[in-house]
């Protein structure tokens, strides 16, 4: 066989070829607006190019520890600017960063910066306590384990006694820290863009967390991507309600330097806080799991401040929203983009691409095409819903259920020791991401379960998501989740757990069972309708994500649905 040659033989060289990395995007950043407020925290401000010095000084510091190509630096924070920071930071030093979910357990934790060799801890004052229990935790597990460095972030807006306890236990103020390090340190670019950036762990329920190990090139990718795909402009000003510890704030840690933008911190997220923050800020973007959405369309009215001053874009993910919520938020002025994706894929990587003859259509159909999670991102190269039994692409008929597959640079480069996981996750030159869904007549995806969440009643299959969205739309539920429960005739039936919106009559379940299981009669097939309905707060992962292991398990605990004696 010959192989076909290009039109040339002209070679790479430094002056055409350089790895990609979006640490050039700060440095662009800081030339472009050195003036331009770039982050901001309650009364602290930072300009764009004071944070890309404060970003060198970290990168320094950490040098001068030693810490380098190969090593890890955690990250456990909510969204301040130490966290923004470290995106830059740890990689301009040559490390990886790992930013560490701060509502894990401490076991959790412990397992994290055991299994990741984290070298350095930059901790917030009011996870420091969490942080110690976590690593009394791994020193009992490994006495050979060697202690990290710890770095612990004062906020004004704390308990100063929490600063003063880490600085007892040995730990360096996050900016004393900074002092050691040059604000003009030569830091440098990966020689390899295929080096790693970042590491983040997945949520672990059924086994230990699996560590997403991600590029420079992909990052670089999907930060643009993002930008693209929603139509950001530059000096977009960006509200942090998304946590930066997953999947990096969706790439947008990154984005938001590339623009020349503004980060807007938000420590807790509160409906009232982001009303405030869009008034005060002229906040034009934030993302949000569809639960903070939901809370957000149902915040009591000296919560809210309607009607918005200007549109305001906001991407959600995470979890299939319900028609009903994006329509709710379509009502109030908010200009949702409905994406989809992975930890394993840089957060999300499709997107449900508005069209423009969708315009004159009523809004609830709108609602319900804006709900389907779409077609690929530009920087994601294949999409799509296979048959797991011979991957074959599955029809466009809307009906034929598949599992999402996805290729491309923005796929994560594996797991982090675990060859086992990889190869199943990689089969077939693919990426499985365990979500079933179907291809409509347009090309658009529709998630309908994972495969986990697939309730098989007799010899039907039930998709939880659509049951779930159904309930949605019943005037007294704030939220709900069904679940499988084992049931005596059929094997299974779903079960509902629902939380009823504020000031909602409590007091006779059995009626609001009752109306709501005939509610459900009127609008889905008989063998859908749920047979159990369960009041409640409903388990949230940090990220806002309903934790439905925690629901399964519930339901089986209830034990089977009695078979009718009739």
């Amino acid at each position: 066989m010959v192989l076909a040659r290009d039109i040339d033989d002209l070679p790479k060289n430094a002056a055409n070829y350089t790895a990609l990395t979006p640490l050039w995007f700060l440095e662009r950043a800081a030339l472009v607006h050195p003036t331009r407020k770039s982050v901001v925290h309650g009364s602290r401000q930072y300009t764009w190019q004071q944070t890309y010095q404060r970003c060198r000084r970290l990168a320094s510091a950490l040098s001068k520890y030693s810490v380098g190509q190969g090593s890890t630096v955690a990250v456990i924070a909510p969204n301040i600017p130490a966290i923004y920071e470290a995106h830059f930071g740890v990689p301009m030093a040559g490390a990886v960063l790992n930013t560490v979910n701060i509502r894990l357990n401490a076991s959790t934790i412990a397992f994290l910066l055991g299994h990741s060799s984290s070298a350095v801890v930059i901790v917030d004052q009011e996870s420091f306590a969490l942080l110690e229990e976590a690593l009394k935790i791994l020193n009992e597990k490994n006495k050979s384990y060697k202690a990290p460095h710890l770095i612990v972030i004062g906020d004004e807006n704390c308990d100063p006694k929490t600063l003063r306890h880490a600085l007892e236990r040995g730990a360096i103020e996050y900016e004393k820290f900074l002092e050691i390090g040059d604000p003009d340190f030569a830091w440098k670019p990966p020689e390899d863009e295929w080096q790693s950036i970042a590491l983040g762990y997945t949520s672990g329920t059924t086994a230990s967390p699996k560590g997403v190990v991600l590029s420079h090139r992909g990052a670089y990718c999907m930060s643009l991507s993002g930008a693209l795909i929603w139509g950001m402009q530059e000096g977009a000003v960006y509200l942090w309600t998304l946590p930066m510890f997953h999947c990096n704030g969706w790439c947008y840690a990154w984005t938001l330097a590339a623009l020349c933008g503004t980060n807007i911190c938000l420590r807790q997220v509160t409906p009232k806080a982001v009303y405030a923050a869009i008034a005060k800020y002229k906040v034009t973007h934030f993302c949000a799991a569809p639960v903070v959405l939901n809370s957000i369309v149902n915040a009591k009215p000296d919560e809210t401040i309607l009607p918005l001053p200007h549109v305001v874009h906001v991407n959600t993910a995470g979890a299939a929203p319900p028609p009903s919520v994006l329509f709710a938020m379509s009502e109030r002025g908010f200009r949702v983009t409905h994406t989809y994706g992975l930890s394993e894929t840089y957060g999300p990587s499709t997107v449900c691409a508005w069209k423009p003859e969708w315009d004159s259509l009523p809004p609830v159909t709108q609602a319900r095409l804006n709900a389907r999670q779409g077609v690929r991102y530009i920087g994601l190269e294949g999409l799509d819903v296979v048959n797991t039994q011979n991957m074959q692409p599955v029809p466009a008929d809307g009906k034929t259920v598949g599992e999402i597959v996805m290729r491309g640079n923005t796929v994560m480069k594996g797991y982090l020791k675990n060859p086992k996981a990889n190869a199943e996750a990689f089969a077939n030159g693919w990426f499985h991401t365990g979500d079933l869904a179907v291809k409509h007549p347009d090309g658009y995806i529709e998630i309908k379960d994972r495969s986990k969440d697939i309730i098989i009643s007799g010899a039907e299959n039930i998709s939880s998501v659509e049951v779930e969205n159904i309930i949605y739309s019943h005037p007294a539920i704030l939220e709900v989740s069904v679940v499988a429960r084992p049931d005596e005739k059929w094997g299974e039936s779903p079960c509902a757990f629902v939380t009823l919106k504020p000031g909602i009559d409590i007091s006779d379940e059995h009626r609001l069972a009752e109306d709501i299981i005939k509610f459900c009669r009127s609008k889905m097939p008989a063998y859908w309708v749920p047979k159990s309905i369960v009041f409640g707060a409903l388990p949230k992962t940090a990220t806002g994500k309903i934790q439905k292991h925690l629901l399964r398990a519930k339901a089986k605990e209830m034990g089977p649905v009695k078979m009718s004696k009739l």
